[in-house]
C-alpha cells in the first residue's frame, strides 16, 4: 500500500523502531542520551532504505532534516543543521559521483560494447571462453564505473543476453539452459568480484575507507592503489575460478560458440572505427588510472602527488572541455546525484555515531560475546567475517549493510587482537563479494534475475556455492599475498 511517495507498512515499521528505541529502550549504561538517540534515527533510516520506503535519496533527505531539527549532534541549532550538512564535504563521497558522471561516457560513446565485443571475439570460440570474455569486460570497466549496477546491469548484461539469444537460447521459450543460464550466472557473479577490486568500483567501497580511517585514528588511510594492488592477485584468482566453477555446477548445453566470434565481429563491423570520443574516454581513463595509482608521484616525488577526487574531477573537466560529455548528460546523470546525497546522509549520521562513542561500545558488545568462546585472534576474525558476510541474506543493499555493520565489526576485530590491514582488506572484500548470495543483495542482481535465464533455486544454490569459494580465495591468497607486501 502506497500513500503519496511512501510505502505505507514499511514507513510505519521504520518509525516505530525509531520510536521503540528513542522512548522505550532504555539507554544503557556507558552511552550518551544523545547518541542513543541518534542510533534510533540511524536504525530507523537503515530500515527504511530496506523496506524501500522512498527512493534512498529521499530517504537521505529526510534522515539529514531529522538530525537538523532534533539536534542529536548539537545542542545549538545553527550546529545541528552544519552537523547534518557535514556529509556533503567529505571528498570520497565526490569521488564517487563524479566517477558515476564519468562513467556515463562508456554508454554514449559505445566504448563500453566496443570492449565487451572485443573480448568475446578473441575468447568466444567456446562457451566458457564467451563466459571469461564477460568476466574480463567486467574487470576492464570496473576501475572507472562506481555503479556495479550500470556496469553488470547496463553494459555486460546487454550483450550477454544478445549472445544468447543468437543460440537460441531464450527463457520464453525454455530454452536457457542452452547456454543463456550459464551466461547469466557468469555475468552476475563477475559484478561482486571485480566491485571488490578497486575503490572506485562499486559505490559503497569508499565508506569502507572512511570507516577504517576513523577506527585507527586516521593511523590507517587506504589509498587507491592499495586497495587496487592488495585485491590483484585474490581477485584475478576468483575471477580465473568463477567461470570454470559454474561451469562444473550447471554445465551449459552448448559448450563450443564459434558463432559467438562471427556474433562479436559483426557488431564491431557494424560500430566501425573508434570514434573521436572513445579515444578521448580511453585517454582520461589511462590518465586518471595513472594518477589513481600514484605512478607520477612514485617516479618523480610527492610533488606529483594527485588527490584522488581530484583526480576524477580532473577527467569529468576533460570529457566536458572535449565536448564527450555536455553538462545536460552530467545534470542527467540522476543515479550519481542520488549517490552523492545518500552517501553523504549516511556518512554523516555513522561519523557522529563514532565521534559519540556509539560505535566503540557496540563493537565493545561484539568483541566480548566473541571472545568469550576463547578463540584466537585468527578463529575469531573467521566468525566475525562470516557473521558479517552471511548477514546480508537480511539485507537488499550493501550500503545499508556496510554503514549499519562494518564500523562495528571492524573495531571488534582489533579489540579480538587482528592486525589493523588484514582485517580492513578482508572486511573490505567480504563487504562487495557478499553480493553474490542473493537475487536482491544488489542492484545489479534482479536486473539479470529479471530476464529470467537462472531460477531462484540455481541462483541461491550458486550464490552459496560462490560465497565459499570467493571468501575461502580472497583469505587465503589474499593473506598469504598481504604477508607478501608486508601490509601485516
Amino acid at each position: 500500500m502506497q500513500a503519496g511517495g511512501i510505502k505505507v507498512i514499511p514507513a510505519l515499521i521504520s518509525v516505530a523502531i525509531i520510536l521503540l528505541i528513542w522512548f522505550v529502550i532504555p539507554v544503557p549504561e556507558g552511552v550518551s542520551a544523545n547518541a542513543w538517540h541518534l542510533l534510533a534515527l540511524f536504525v530507523g533510516t537503515i530500515a527504511a532504505i530496506i523496506g524501500k520506503v522512498m527512493p534512498i535519496g529521499a530517504l537521505a533527505v529526510v534522515a539529514i532534516t531529522l538530525v537538523a531539527i532534533t539536534g542529536v549532534t548539537s545542542d545549538s541549532p545553527k550546529g545541528a543543521v552544519a552537523d547534518a550538512l557535514s556529509g556533503f564535504s567529505n571528498s570520497l563521497i565526490w569521488l564517487i559521483g563524479i566517477a558515476i558522471m564519468i562513467s556515463r561516457g562508456l554508454i554514449k560513446t559505445g566504448l563500453g560494447n566496443r570492449i565487451g565485443y572485443h573480448f568475446i571475439a578473441w575468447f568466444g570460440s567456446r562457451t566458457l571462453g564467451v563466459g571469461y570474455a564477460l568476466a574480463l569486460s567486467e574487470l576492464v570497466l570496473a576501475p572507472v564505473t562506481p555503479s556495479n549496477t550500470a556496469r553488470g546491469g547496463g553494459i555486460i548484461h546487454p550483450i550477454m543476453r544478445s549472445i544468447a539469444g543468437s543460440f537460441g537460447s531464450d527463457p520464453e521459450h525454455g530454452t536457457q539452459r542452452k547456454i543463456g543460464h550459464y551466461l547469466a550466472l557468469v555475468n552476475y557473479h563477475s559484478n561482486p568480484i571485480t566491485s571488490a577490486m578497486f575503490i572506485t568500483a562499486t559505490a559503497p567501497n569508499p565508506l569502507v575507507v572512511k570507516f577504517v580511517a576513523d577506527a585507527t585514528g586516521m593511523d590507517l588511510n587506504i589509498s587507491w592503489g592499495t586497495w587496487a594492488l592488495a585485491a590483484l592477485l585474490p581477485g584475478l584468482v576468483c575471477i580465473l575460478l568463477m567461470p570454470l566453477v559454474i561451469y562444473a555446477i550447471y554445465r551449459p548445453e552448448i559448450t563450443r560458440t564459434p558463432d559467438a566470434r562471427n556474433f562479436a565481429n559483426q557488431q564491431l563491423q557494424t560500430m566501425g572505427p573508434m570514434n573521436r570520443g572513445e579515444k578521448i574516454m580511453i585517454s582520461v581513463f589511462a590518465l586518471m588510472l595513472l594518477l589513481w595509482a600514484g605512478i607520477p608521484a612514485w617516479l618523480f616525488g610527492d610533488l606529483f602527488a594527485v588527490n584522488t577526487t581530484a583526480v576524477a574531477f580532473l577527467g569529468l573537466s576533460v570529457l566536458l572541455i572535449s565536448g564527450v560529455l555536455q553538462w545536460d548528460d552530467v545534470l542527467k546523470e540522476k543515479s550519481a546525484w542520488d549517490t552523492v546525497t545518500w552517501f553523504a546522509a549516511l556518512v554523516m549520521m555513522a561519523t557522529f555515531l563514532n565521534k559519540l562513542g556509539l560505535v566503540s561500545w557496540f563493537s565493545g558488545v561484539v568483541e566480548s560475546n566473541i571472545a568469550g568462546f576463547g578463540l584466537g585472534w585468527e578463529m575469531s576474525v573467521l566468525v566475525l567475517v562470516a557473521v558479517y558476510f552471511y548477514a546480508h541474506y537480511f539485507f537488499a543493499s550493501t550500503t545499508a549493510h556496510i554503514t549499519a555493520m562494518f564500523a562495528a565489526f571492524y573495531a571488534a576485530g582489533l579489540a579480538l587482537g587482528a592486525p589493523p590491514m588484514f582485517l580492513a582488506l578482508l572486511m573490505a572484500g567480504a563487504s562487495s563479494l557478499m553480493m553474490s548470495i542473493t537475487h536482491y543483495a544488489t542492484g545489479t542482481s534482479p536486473i539479470i534475475f529479471g530476464s529470467g535465464y537462472v531460477s531462484m533455486e540455481d541462483w541461491w544454490i550458486m550464490g552459496f556455492i560462490m560465497s565459499l569459494v570467493n571468501l575461502f580465495l580472497w583469505t587465503l591468497v589474499g593473506g598469504i599475498w598481504w604477508s607478501l607486501l608486508g601490509y601485516w
